[in-house]
């Protein structure tokens, strides 16, 4: 049986009514926002963990759990009296029509990049009607992971023509932010270390954004790629009686070196 989508959100308000009220749940009581920060996030990933295995069941299921996280908020925010989760719901739904006035006006924009510029265009109106000053790179949260971040927040810049022409250019740059964090570490200086290094990682997130390529991505597939092959190292010298914490480097790298090779014949 199929029950409507609007009756069964109305029975998790329900429940998660049932779950605070005085006889409910005591964990579910004693959570506070501060407390419930950490979930909220590892809800998030699950979801994209879910994505990138492309398993529709677990996405559906993760994608609840993400939908919990939300209504308990907004749950607390009720308690407390500052809002509603149908203040939630309103103000998503109005800024939707008012953010697409393509779809819902006659507002014209026929491809994604117009779109996006009429997006912006949008927050900036919002923002000077309620006296506020918003830079076109705002909007990017702090306590996003950095590389996320950095390419959001190149992304955002290049919306106003403030961009490389395109990978190569940005690779060029790349090169140079080498070379300065080189000549860093040759003079041993550990604050210029640390900021050219940034300045290098930053400039890579340009090369693959201009690539079309997520960096985020990028880095998780390096970070797995060296687990598979560590794991497969470790197993050949347990194989052989040894472990990685008692052989000799160069004995380590030949069976790195051994890993590398049995994955790029499988």
């Amino acid at each position: 049986m199929t029950h409507a989508p609007a009756a069964l959100f109305d029975r998790l308000l329900q429940i998660m009514a049932r779950l605070r009220e005085p006889g409910g749940c005591p964990w579910d009581r004693e959570q506070t926002r501060t407390s419930l920060k950490p979930f909220l996030i590892e809800e998030a990933y699950e979801v994209i963990e879910a994505i990138e295995a492309n398993e529709p069941r677990a996405m559906s299921e993760e994608l609840g759990d993400l939908l919990f996280q939300v209504v308990f908020h907004a749950r607390l925010a009720e308690e407390y009296g500052e809002f509603a989760m149908a203040d939630v719901l309103s103000q998503i739904i109005d800024k939707m029509i008012r953010r697409h006035p393509h779809v819902f006006a006659d507002a014209v924009a026929g491809t994604p990049t117009e779109v996006l510029a009429q997006w912006e265009a949008l927050k900036q109106r919002e923002a000077a009607e309620s006296g506020k000053r918003r830079s076109v790179i705002d909007g990017v949260p702090r306590a996003m992971p950095s590389l996320v971040r950095a390419q959001r927040t190149q992304a955002k810049a290049a919306r106003i023509g403030f961009d490389w022409p395109d990978a190569r250019a940005a690779w060029d740059k790349v090169r140079e932010e080498v070379g300065e964090a080189g000549e860093a570490i040759a003079a041993g200086d550990a604050d210029r270390i640390r900021e050219e290094l940034g300045d290098v990682l930053f400039s890579l997130v340009n090369v693959a954004r201009l690539a079309s390529i997520d960096a985020e991505d990028v880095l998780h597939g390096a970070v797995e790629k060296f687990r598979r092959r560590f794991k497969e190292m470790e197993a050949e010298l347990i194989a052989q009686g040894k472990s990685v914490d008692s052989v000799e480097q160069a004995e380590l790298e030949a069976a790195w070196e051994a890993a590398k090779a049995a994955e790029r014949r499988q």
